[in-house]
């Protein structure tokens, strides 16, 4: 599958489904989940705890709320707070269950961010490859726009590197 890295905001991308880089409880604290709680409101969060927890590695999906999307799909990529870091085995199937909940919803624009890595302590450029082999490998239904999204101008350098998606 094709997909592009990209620079910016998740929660400012307009896309039908965004990916939430999540913790097991499913609990919406910092990072990704942080920006797309403060842009989507407080029920999002609601929402999400109420279908947490989930296993390492699964995924659960919401609304978007005021979001410019249909669906926040919540991957647990790591555990709850406190319980552990993310490993290469949960960024993979947070990634692939990911893609397939997107395909399952009949999703045509997906963005991604760098799931595990951050607050989860899993280091970005490894994690940028294993979520970027996987958006090559999988076979989608549905899926024509996904995007790798980093925040800043540094994750952004290394996704791309990571990735072999340079100029």
């Amino acid at each position: 599958m094709e997909y592009d890295v990209v620079r910016g905001d998740i929660a400012a991308q307009s896309a039908d489904a965004l990916v939430n880089a999540a913790g097991t409880s499913l609990r919406m604290g910092s990072g990704v989940a942080g920006a797309l709680r403060r842009s989507a409101g407080e029920e999002i969060n609601e929402e999400a705890m109420e279908k947490g927890p989930v296993d390492l590695g699964e995924v659960a999906v919401t609304g978007a709320y005021d979001l410019d999307a249909q669906y926040v799909i919540h991957a647990a990529a790591m555990p709850h707070y406190g319980d552990g870091e993310a490993t290469a085995e949960s960024i993979n199937n947070a990634t692939r269950n990911a893609l397939e909940r997107a395909d399952e919803l009949g999703c045509r624009s997906l963005v991604i961010p760098a799931l595990g890595c951050g607050v989860a302590g899993f280091d970005l450029a490894t994690g940028a490859e294993l979520i970027g082999s996987e958006l090559e490998d999988y076979e989608s239904e549905s899926l024509e726009d996904v995007r790798f999204i980093a925040y800043s101008g540094d994750e952004y350098d290394v996704i791309r590197a990571a990735t072999g998606k340079t100029e």
